[in-house]
């Protein structure tokens, strides 16, 4: 039927509710632009169809007469079978009060003013954003406030020693920062000096990016032999790269339950270095000066977290992480879930020549050995040289 293609009153509310959804209309009426009448043009019926679909034609135009919220303008159309007939042609979008009444929005706009003109006041910049972004507005309105109260507190009272628990904003706390970090990071970044911003870090490292105290890395490690009067200390490692150990060697291990059951060596602790945490052992520079031994999984994670030790303390020695070690354990061998195959310059020789055979699969596919798979025996033998 060609009445299926005419355009009907729904067809034009769509269009404008579309437009209204991307923020067009509000974002304009927030700026101050004055309303210009909006025609909408209609797929109208021709003389033919209306020849061909007389009733189809009559309830389409019946439908455009009965619409009191849109101007509409009528076309004439004639034709020597049907005669001289007038329909809607295009419809019009006289004013915002007639857009709103429309759309069904008018409540919806009068809260967003009453947000905008408050806002204005204070913070000028967030409305200025308010104006740009005025869906994300609505989306947040029941919040609208506490995120400028506390945009605004973060700008007058933020500090680098304060962590961002020492917001003190009256309903907010650290939850509602967490959950509206998204928005009360535009909102800062509006608000805040270009200096007080690390756009390198993005929204979800909200503390990084405005300067508030980062929570503390920890360091976790085992004096393996008597004397101390604490076994075992987890220290911030800020407060541990100003206080060396005495130790004279350091073994790093990546596994807890290996961590807790090493074997005494005299002059040595053992730091729990949990992954690719041993990151966090780049501060400590006193490690250069000592016989630092790592000690992972065989895998292709196991060495590139090696390498990654060995590129910050050059003296990196590697323990259990051979080829005899590999195959001594073959019946322990599982399968490495997501191996990576980057290039690793800080491996010696060996290591190098058997990260390849792991990466390339010459022993297995995706071969790896944990470290809490190999015997007991065979750690005992290998701290042997460092007592």
């Amino acid at each position: 039927m060609a009445s299926a293609s005419w355009t009907v009153p729904d067809d034009v509310l769509g269009t404008l509710r579309r437009r209204w959804d991307r923020g067009e209309f509000l974002s304009q009426f927030a700026a101050g632009i004055p309303w210009e009448p909006l025609a909408i043009g209609l797929r109208r019926p021709s003389a033919q169809d209306i020849a061909t679909h007389l009733d189809g034609a009559r309830a389409w135009v019946e439908q455009w007469r009965r619409t009191r919220q849109l101007r509409v303008e009528m076309r004439t159309v004639g034709g020597r079978v049907v005669g001289t007939n007038t329909i809607p042609g295009r419809v019009w979008v006289d004013s915002y009060e007639q857009l709103w009444a429309v759309l069904g929005v008018q409540s919806t706009v009068e809260t967003f003013t009453v947000l905008l003109d408050a806002t204005a006041l204070r913070a000028p910049a967030i409305a200025d954003w308010m104006s740009a972004k005025p869906m994300e507005v609505i989306e947040y309105q029941d919040e609208w406030l506490r995120l400028v109260n506390t945009a605004l507190w973060i700008d007058s009272h933020a500090r680098p020693d304060m962590y961002v628990r020492q917001i003190d904003v009256p309903g907010v706390d650290t939850k509602f920062i967490e959950r509206f970090r998204t928005v009360l990071a535009a909102l800062l970044d509006c608000l805040l000096p270009e200096e007080r911003i690390d756009r390198s870090k993005s929204a979800s490292d909200f503390a990084g990016r405005y300067g508030f105290r980062q929570k503390p890395s920890y360091i976790r490690y085992r004096h393996l032999s008597d004397g101390p009067e604490f076994s075992e200390l987890a220290v911030r490692v800020l407060e541990l790269a100003d206080m060396p150990l005495a130790e004279r060697t350091v073994f790093v291990v990546e596994n807890e339950i290996t961590y807790l059951a090493f074997p005494p060596v005299e002059d040595a602790v053992v730091i729990f270095g949990e992954g690719y945490a041993a990151s966090r052992l780049r501060p400590l520079k006193w490690l250069d000066q000592k016989n630092l031994v790592y000690w992972g999984d065989i895998d292709t994670h196991g060495f590139a977290i090696l390498n990654s030790v060995r590129r910050s303390f050059e003296g990196t020695r590697s323990m259990l992480m051979d080829r005899a070690s590999l195959l001594a354990h073959e019946s322990h061998w599982i399968a490495e879930p997501n191996p990576t195959s980057e290039h690793l310059e800080a491996l010696t020789p060996d290591e190098a020549s058997l990260y390849t055979d792991l990466v390339e699969g010459v022993l297995g596919r995706s071969v790896r050995l944990e470290q809490e798979r190999i015997s007991y025996t065979a750690i005992e033998q290998a701290t042997r040289q460092f007592r």
